[in-house]
């Protein structure tokens, strides 16, 4: 049963926007039965001409030659059948992006059990970013894919590098004037760089085994979808950055924080976890 979306998700006056950039997950549910795709419908309307560009070529793509297209997407022998799923893509069935995308972060934030105070703070927060779609809200409703930001189309090139413009274009706008939070793996986060004053109130998050100070994928990925759910269920909407380390830690993180060093550069965030889970 799809999650209710229905609800409003503007600012009410004095309300300070978080917003969260995530990356979106490399598996995806199955599209399900529902409207297909209504492109112009999708938030962010400044993309949609790039969207349009990508979905053209990648449908085409899928529909030619299927090795070429396997070899171009990077996929297995057992993922054979994601090509033609995007062969479908205008008509297949859409749901919102939160119930499309899972995977660990997605299966630690566990949008469907939010209260509907903290589904609407999602709604209005939330920013998934898509070689695709180049970044949709939870609420947009779009068909299952396969389309990685690391992928280099034939026509458009590498997708990372195709978004920067349409999203230097539309995400300052965006991020209105409150915290950006930046949960993005590097390959999303190429696709756009905070500048200025936006960056100054960037934080970039990453989540490191305290005993040895590295990344460990699962519960780097767990553990951020788990402080999204945190801020979402507890509504906290820390201002900037330094707000933020005291939002994190009051919620129980072990945070580290590192200031930016020169104007118009983004703070970065290392939250410690003691066990990887």
């Amino acid at each position: 049963m799809e999650a209710d979306w229905t609800w409003p998700w503007s600012l009410t006056e004095g309300e300070t926007l978080v917003l969260v950039l995530l990356p979106p997950s490399e598996g995806k549910a199955a599209s399900g039965r529902g409207a297909p795709l209504k492109p112009q419908a999708l938030a962010l309307p400044g993309l949609a001409d790039a969207r349009e560009a990508v979905l053209t070529e990648l449908v085409e793509l899928c529909a030619g030659d299927e090795e070429k297209a396997r070899e171009v997407l990077g996929l297995s022998e057992g993922l054979r059948g994601e090509v033609a799923k995007n062969v479908e893509l205008r008509t297949a069935g859409a749901r919102p992006a939160g119930e499309i995308y899972t995977g660990v972060l997605y299966d630690a934030l566990d949008l469907a059990s939010l209260d509907t105070a903290a589904k609407r703070r999602a709604a209005r927060s939330l920013l998934v970013f898509s070689g695709l779609w180049g970044a949709v809200r939870v609420t947009d409703r779009i068909p299952s894919y396969r389309c990685s930001m690391g992928v280099k189309l034939p026509g458009l090139g590498a997708l990372g590098a195709y978004w920067r413009t349409p999203m230097a274009a539309v995400l300052p706008e965006a991020a209105g004037d409150g915290l950006v939070l930046d949960l993005r793996s590097a390959a999303y986060a190429a696709a756009w760089k905070p500048k200025g004053e936006v960056a100054a109130r960037t934080a970039s998050v990453r989540v490191l085994h305290a005993p040895t100070r590295k990344v460990v994928s699962h519960f780097n990925k767990a553990t951020k979808g788990r402080i999204v759910r945190s801020l979402l269920t507890t509504g906290s909407a820390p201002k900037d950055p330094a707000e933020l380390v005291v939002a994190l830690r009051d919620l129980g993180y072990t945070v580290e924080e590192k200031a930016p060093t020169r104007a118009g550069a983004a703070w970065t965030l290392d939250v410690l976890v003691e066990e990887i889970h």
